[in-house]
C-alpha cells in the first residue's frame, strides 16, 4: 500500500527548472547572432564616421580669389545689403519718431 507520506510528496513536490520541454526557436542563437552583428557593425560605422569626417574636415578654397588672396565680392551684391540696411534705419526711426498715445490708468 501506499502510504500518506508518499502521496503527500507526490503532490506537493517542487520543479525546480521551469524550461520548456520543446521549442521550435533555439533563442540563445538569435541571441548570439544579433550581439555578433552589433560588433561587427561597430568598426564598419567607425570608419564610415572617419570617412565622412575627413571629407567636411578639408579646408575650404573659395573659386573666386585675387592674388592677394582676398575674396572678390560684385559691387551690386554690396549695395544690395546696403539699401537693405538703409531701409531698416528708415522704419526704425518712423517706430521712434511715431507719437504713441499715453494711456491713463486711472480712467
Amino acid at each position: 500500500m501506499i502510504s500518506l507520506n508518499q502521496i503527500q510528496t507526490k503532490l506537493f513536490k517542487r520543479e525546480k527548472t521551469f524550461k520548456k520541454e520543446h521549442s521550435s526557436l533555439n533563442m540563445n542563437f538569435y541571441w548570439q547572432l544579433a550581439i555578433y552583428g552589433i560588433f561587427a557593425m561597430i568598426p564598419v560605422l567607425l570608419f564610415i564616421g572617419y570617412k565622412f569626417f575627413m571629407k567636411l574636415n578639408q579646408e575650404y578654397i573659395p573659386s573666386r580669389e585675387n592674388m592677394s588672396g582676398e575674396r572678390i565680392i560684385k559691387k551690386e551684391r554690396i549695395n544690395k545689403v546696403l539699401e537693405y540696411f538703409s531701409s531698416r534705419k528708415q522704419k526704425s526711426n518712423q517706430i521712434i519718431n511715431f507719437p504713441s498715445p499715453v494711456v491713463d490708468p486711472s480712467l
